[in-house]
């Protein structure tokens, strides 16, 4: 796989020597065991996966490219590029400037904007319209175009499947950037819709049956549908494509749910499936695969708590939390200083949509175990200073010190 430049501020000497060794054990990624750190009376697991993807590598690459070779002039980013407070943070004290919030809202006026200018696309890309304004500007778009390789397959495999007579089913969260962009690309070629969860591929499949009338899915799936979209026509061949940073899992039970709907009411077999029911499995993300699997496997180890790191609008970090909330107490937070002593931490409650503060959080079992990953939009710098915060809260530190000292002079050495 390619090798990116990511800025030094951003890697992690520790976490890059367990990566590599793991990488180097594991090249077919079949062992989705967690790395143990063995500090005695503390034992941290880190996930087999996580932390920065291929798509956000790659986003982070041309970004700060972009800034060094362009000196003097004014850089925008349309959003946020990835969903990371400190990457973001960081790329605005280089003087770049965002022109919308992540809903789409204009922070800066488009009208400021000159054919001189330079407007970056984040990594989860951005609608046909949106390239279409920028373009009439007089704005390059391709060459500052940080769209994630595999959020654009999603956008060709749509595209395919359309020209050969199907309807898109998105699954995605309707206000998420990348929903909105994948949307506007399968609008172009063919009639889509947009779901959210299981819950709603269930009420779609009764509107595929007439189950349910028509008029009840324009109250149902409103500001979600193409326009002309008529249930009765466009519902009789569809495939269905997610937003890459769904739940893997989900995304696949919602197509197998859908796939049994046609099977049932049309009389399919595996032979004429296809009439009906386009195969896009491939899809799915790698690293949202892997990542979610690494979570699994790390929960299959007899631990106290879990501790997962990204930022708090990140649609991936968020399902690696819900993950884990299923089997443990688990805190979300978006670095170390959120882990405010050995008797408080503030971290963020998916379900209430804010930062809580809770005490007495860390196990005091000898050892205490504890599960650690981060988001695919996570430095693994902000990992090793969440290890080494937890470590010395146990005041573990010389132990922490002297493993870091020995993984990263001695790479041979184990995890």
């Amino acid at each position: 796989m390619k090798e990116f430049k990511v800025p030094i501020i951003y890697r992690s000497p520790l976490i890059a020597a367990i990566k590599r060794k793991r990488q180097e054990q594991d090249k077919m990624k079949k062992d989705f065991t967690p790395t143990l750190l063995d500090l005695g009376g503390l034992q941290i697991y880190l996930a087999r996966h996580f932390g920065f993807c291929y798509g956000v590598k790659n986003a982070i690459e041309i970004a700060y490219r972009t800034i060094d070779e362009n000196p003097g002039k004014r850089i925008f980013l349309l959003s946020e590029m990835i969903h990371n407070p400190h990457v973001n943070e960081d790329l605005q004290e280089r003087g770049v400037r965002f022109l919308q919030d992540t809903r789409g809202k204009e922070i800066l006026p488009f009208e400021m904007l000159t054919p001189d200018d330079i407007v970056i696309t984040p990594a989860f890309g951005t609608t046909i319209q949106m390239e279409k304004r920028l373009q009439d500007i007089g704005l390059e778009t391709k060459r500052f175009n940080t769209t994630c390789p595999f959020v654009e397959k999603v956008w060709n495999r749509a595209e395919q499947i359309a020209r050969r007579g199907y309807s898109v089913i998105i699954h995605g969260r309707p206000e998420h950037e990348e929903t909105r962009a994948t949307f506007s690309h399968s609008i172009a070629n063919t009639a889509s819709v947009i779901i959210k969860n299981m819950e709603e591929a269930v009420e779609l499949g009764k509107y595929i049956t007439g189950e349910k009338p028509a008029e009840e899915f324009y109250r149902e799936f409103r500001s979600r549908f193409s326009d002309g979209f008529n249930p009765a026509d466009h519902l009789q061949r569809i495939g269905v494509v997610n937003q890459t940073t769904m739940l893997a899992t989900e995304t696949q039970a919602i197509a197998d749910h859908l796939k049994q709907v046609m099977i049932g009411h049309y009389g399919l077999t595996e032979t004429n499936l296809a009439d009906r029911f386009a195969d896009t499995r491939d899809t799915l993300c790698y690293a949202t695969n892997d990542n979610q699997t690494a979570v699994n496997g790390m929960l299959d180890t007899d631990a106290h708590i879990a501790i997962v790191i990204g930022g708090y609008n990140s649609s991936n970090t968020s399902h690696l939390v819900a993950l884990c909330e299923e089997k443990l107490p688990t805190y979300f937070i978006k670095d170390e200083s959120k882990l405010l002593s050995a008797e408080q931490v503030l971290h963020y409650d998916l379900h209430s949509k804010q930062e809580v503060l809770t005490t007495d959080y860390l196990p005091h079992a000898n050892p205490a175990r504890i599960l650690i990953t981060s988001g695919a939009s996570c430095p693994d710098a902000l990992v090793e200073e969440v290890v080494r915060k937890v470590a010395s809260l146990y005041q573990a530190e010389p132990k922490i010190e002297a493993l870091i000292d020995e993984w990263t002079r001695n790479p041979g050495n184990k995890p």
